[in-house]
């Protein structure tokens, strides 16, 4: 449990975090502009929630000795990993609903008006697909399968290290 501890002041763990979801992004710009598959509003936001997670991982970085910057790391990093659950378990009720008529998505992100992240970089976060639409699958899963996946995963790493955490320094 000391291992899981001693990585939220690592500032290589941390780097390996903002990597694999930097990595998470390339691979949905390929998705996007090489596969031609078009990200829907619900794409869009787990996007976002891939960039809180890169984020994470870079304030860690270079915080990881401090522990503001440290707990804002973990807000990000929290934050981040379980709405991106949330928003691709949600996505995946809307494909695999028989009456996904009754489910139907935005067009526009409902971003915050001091935000509007899909005016600003429109090429990473304008949504121009359907939400029901599954057009791509691997090993039988769908995207929004394999990104419940991947936020699992970082979900419970970060309760992990933030636990074990917690629990090394007495404050749980």
């Amino acid at each position: 449990m000391k291992f899981f501890s001693n990585l939220s002041v690592n500032k290589n763990a941390w780097l390996l975090l903002a990597l694999s979801a930097l990595a998470l992004e390339f691979a949905a710009l390929f998705f996007q502009y090489i596969l031609d598959l078009k990200p829907c509003i619900m794409c869009i936001y787990q996007r976002v929630a891939i960039w809180a997670i890169f984020l994470a991982g870079i304030i860690g970085y270079f915080g990881c000795q401090q522990v503001l910057f440290r707990l804002i790391a973990y807000a990000f990093w929290g934050v981040g990993a379980i709405w991106g659950l949330l928003i691709a378990i949600e996505h995946v009720e809307i494909q695999s609903s028989t009456t996904s008529f009754l489910f139907g998505c935005e067009i526009i992100p409902n971003f915050p008006q001091w935000a509007p992240l899909h005016e600003w970089l429109p090429s990473l976060f304008a949504a121009t697909g359907d939400c029901g639409e599954i057009s791509w699958q691997f090993l039988g899963y769908s995207m929004p399968q394999w990104m419940i996946v991947v936020y699992g995963l970082y979900s419970a790493l970060f309760s992990i290290v933030l636990l074990t955490r917690l629990q090394q320094t007495k404050m749980f």
